[in-house]
């Protein structure tokens, strides 16, 4: 279970208040979290971050620090973001334990992130985009603030929960195809936009809603490593002009 769980990367982007970090490191800790990653926080270190961490102050010691949300998770190979808005997207919106049970079901395949916006506007719609899953924690529709050090508490359980009921690793078969990063994830909706305008299928000054319709597709469900290798050898054969093969006499 251990080994499940320390796969889990907890992110925290842009947080404004070092007090919310302590406590999420702290709520992290009881659940058997210990990944913490910071992207662009405000203030870090910080000594209220460390006191209102009580006791899980080496979380905050290892934290990692990035500056952007896809350098974070850049060798990720599923991430979860957290919504508390509904949103007309394609990519699945899932209450928290089946979104814990599908994060801590690939962790096999490598590390795993389960995303926090901001403390007042959460994550932005490109930082969403970069996200196989969304999750909404079901709170009273009448009064949905929720602090975020509450939401990390709330997801480190279920991920906790997804954790004891997988029980004991299961080995990696012979001739597994793994799952493709986020960073290579990126690199085949690079090569999808430059190829799009090349053949004209895009207007280069407007091409935002079919290449999020494009990661939408391609995200929900995860690829293999493999997988991405194809499509983008596919996408280089149409950049060269994609020649037939001349037919056999």
């Amino acid at each position: 279970m251990r080994e499940g769980l320390e796969s889990v990367r907890v992110v925290l982007v842009g947080t404004t208040h070092p007090g919310n970090i302590g406590s999420a490191a702290r709520a992290m800790k009881t659940m058997g979290l210990r990944r913490l990653v910071l992207v662009d926080p405000q203030r870090f270190p910080s000594a209220e971050a460390t006191a209102l961490a009580a006791g899980a102050d080496d979380l905050l010691t290892r934290a990692q620090i990035f500056s952007s949300l896809e350098e974070a998770i850049a060798d990720c190979v599923w991430v979860v973001g957290t919504s508390a808005r509904s949103r007309g997207q394609s990519v699945p919106l899932l209450p928290p334990q089946p979104a814990a049970n599908a994060l801590l079901g690939h962790v096999a395949g490598g590390p795993v992130a389960l995303v926090f916006g901001r403390e007042s506007s959460g994550l932005s719609n490109d930082e969403l985009d970069r996200c196989n899953a969304f999750v909404q924690i079901p709170t009273d529709p009448d009064f949905r603030s929720l602090n975020l050090a509450a939401a990390v508490q709330v997801m480190a359980y279920a991920c906790r929960m997804a954790a004891l009921d997988e029980g004991e690793e299961q080995p990696i078969e012979e001739g597994y195809d793994p799952p493709a990063t986020q960073e290579e994830m990126e690199a085949l909706f690079e090569h999808y936009l430059r190829v799009l305008i090349q053949i004209e299928f895009v207007d280069a000054e407007r091409p935002r809603h079919i290449m999020r319709r494009l990661r939408h597709l391609y995200q929900r469900k995860g690829m293999t490593a493999s997988e991405v290798r194809i499509l983008r050898g596919i996408l280089t054969h149409t950049e060269r002009g994609g020649g037939r093969r001349s037919a056999r006499p």
